[in-house]
């Protein structure tokens, strides 16, 4: 992150041979990592809450933006907006933006788990899904996806195609299909603007 000067954490070589090869590392020489939960309280370690971090590479505020600052800095931690968990052995794992996860009747659903099981179908070319507001169950999940060129891949047979391998209130509930993905300067999906569209 810019707002570290860039890093946290780092994987060491020799960690990319085993298990850890998936998580982001570990924290580096004076930062302090913790993940909390909505009081800023630790959680256990195993259990999922914010990334907020602490040292002398994170930064003193944002340019001119001072009530932006004292909420990303209160407390004197950085609040990162990541979602993330550590493991027994200290190593932190991303899960998704605090943003971007979904919570269909209470569950903490995290997109990247989503998207890359809807992008391992064969018509599909790219994917993002997103929540949008459900009656029921407060919040479902929306796949925002473009198909692969000469693909008639429907709605209905990629939610069944989810639904076939993945747990239920997983999977999406709708589809919508586009030509491409809106994406930043960097190649980034912009969700917001994809939560603009679609998220209603």
């Amino acid at each position: 992150m810019t707002e570290t000067s860039p890093l946290l954490t780092v994987l060491e070589y020799e960690d990319h041979f085993g298990d850890a090869v998936t998580s982001a590392g570990k924290p580096i020489f004076g930062a302090e990592v913790r993940v909390v939960d909505e009081l800023d309280q630790d959680v256990p370690v195993g259990e999922s809450g914010e990334i907020i971090a602490r040292g002398a590479n994170i930064m003193k505020g944002y340019w001119k933006r001072p009530e932006i600052s004292a909420e990303v800095l209160r407390g004197g931690w950085m609040h990162t907006g990541d979602i993330g968990k550590f493991d027994k052995d200290g190593f932190l794992y991303i899960l998704d933006r605090k943003k971007d996860m979904i919570k269909p009747g209470g569950e903490n659903v995290y997109t990247p788990e989503v998207e890359s099981m809807v992008a391992a179908h064969p018509a599909v070319l790219e994917v993002a899904v997103i929540g949008i507001p459900d009656a029921k169950w407060g919040e479902t999940i929306r796949a925002v996806v473009a198909r692969r060129n000469g693909s008639n891949l429907s709605e209905a047979e990629l939610i069944e195609w989810c639904r076939a391998r993945m747990t239920h209130f997983k999977c999406p509930t709708s589809v919508v299909f586009v030509d491409s993905l809106p994406k930043g300067g960097t190649g980034k999906v912009q969700k917001g603007v994809l939560r603009e569209r679609w998220g209603k």
